[in-house]
Order: structure tokens, then C-alpha cells, then sequence
């Protein structure tokens, strides 16, 4: 019961991080949509690729700070 529970709450936290408003994922996508719909025309394609790429440095530097604090912390454990 309790490796299911985790498989579950392992699905759910991807699957609200995939809808956030960060342009490379899913919700960002939809924010791109919403935008559209508001000002009836397409976003030039030029715009988009910026915050993509923006979206793209934003979640590596997550990663890279993630890592950043869990290494130490990680070794710190193995080696005592």
C-alpha cells in the first residue's frame, strides 16, 4: 500500500510541475494559447523561442541548485 501511495504522489508532483507557467512545459503552452486568444493573433515565432529558451535556463539553474545543495549533503552521508 504505502509503494502505491508513493507512485501516486510521485505522479501527481510531476504532473502539477508539468502545469506550470514555465514556457518549455505543458502550462506554459497554455499560457501561449490564453495570450493568443486575448489579443486574436499569434505571438511571433521570434518571442516565443526567446521564453522558451528563458523557460529552458530556468529550469537548468533549478537543476544546477538542486544538485548544488544535495551533493554536499549526499556525501556527507556516505562518508560520514
Amino acid at each position: 500500500m504505502s509503494l502505491l501511495l508513493f507512485i501516486v504522489n510521485i505522479s501527481v508532483a510531476i504532473g502539477f510541475m508539468n502545469l506550470l507557467p514555465v514556457p518549455v512545459l505543458d502550462g506554459g503552452h497554455l499560457v501561449f494559447y490564453a495570450i493568443e486568444g486575448v489579443i486574436r493573433r499569434p505571438i511571433p515565432e521570434r518571442i516565443q523561442n526567446s521564453l522558451l529558451w528563458g523557460g529552458m535556463a530556468l529550469l537548468f539553474g533549478l537543476l544546477a541548485f538542486t544538485m548544488y545543495l544535495d551533493i554536499p549533503r549526499i556525501a556527507q552521508r556516505i562518508f560520514g
